[in-house]
């Protein structure tokens, strides 16, 4: 699938997982936020350049990611917080990770595979 392709289905699930977070949310009584989406190159470096916080080969560089900040009482909730959510992601598309899987310690990112960037 190429890049534009990608980009494309991203946009057509994002509504999804942010409906699903805003639900979530009021059902628990937080508040959702967007975090990090899109990294700009001028800042964070190409795609393959690791520059500032960003990671070389992060899929915000791409288009392909967001952060989804899960909030309450003021607290930025975890990895415990954002699992029904991680669930729901994973099961709209093959391509979809979360970062809350084992092994990954970033449970507020939402992002498409490409290329196996993790």
């Amino acid at each position: 699938m190429k890049l534009i392709e990608k980009q494309h289905l991203f946009v057509r699930l994002l509504p999804k997982l942010l409906d699903f977070a805003v639900n979530l949310a009021e059902k628990n009584g937080w508040f959702v936020t967007e975090g990090d989406a899109f990294r700009d190159p001028r800042v964070h470096g190409e795609y393959g350049v690791k520059q500032s916080y960003s990671g070389a080969n992060s899929n915000h560089k791409l288009r392909l990611a967001i952060d989804i900040n899960l909030i309450s009482d003021g607290v930025l909730l975890g990895a415990e917080a954002h699992e029904e959510l991680g669930k729901f992601w994973k099961k709209l598309h093959p391509l979809c990770e979360w970062g809350g899987e084992p092994g990954r310690n970033d449970a507020n990112h939402y992002s498409l595979n490409h290329n196996d960037s993790w």
